[in-house]
């Protein structure tokens, strides 16, 4: 594994609150999610508004999604300043993102 500037790895680095990924592995292989928590350098914590809702998100390991490099800024700061972001937030920002209706 690959360590960046303060001990955390390269994928570490890369990946923010806020962040669209893609699954790898799993029963949800190709769904796109957001990151809304990163617990440490193995694991985060994914929403996509319908399957894996806010009140019980997917932990998931880093090595099982794809980070792609389009950010929502919106959910980014609501997360931030603990501000309201519901489901629906989500899935909306996941289909602007994706340019994909289908999510």
């Amino acid at each position: 594994m690959i360590m960046g500037q303060r001990g955390e790895t390269v994928k570490q680095q890369q990946l923010r609150v806020g962040q669209l990924v893609e699954s790898k592995q799993g029963r949800d292989q190709g769904r796109h999610f957001i990151v809304i928590d990163i617990l440490d350098d193995q694991y985060a914590l994914l929403v996509d508004g319908s399957l894996r809702r806010l009140d019980k998100p997917k932990k998931k390991k880093l090595k099982h999604f794809k980070v792609s490099n389009q950010i929502s800024e919106e959910i980014k700061n609501r997360i931030e300043s603990d501000s309201k972001l519901n489901n629906a937030f989500i899935r909306k920002e996941i289909e602007r993102l994706t340019g994909d209706e289908t999510e």
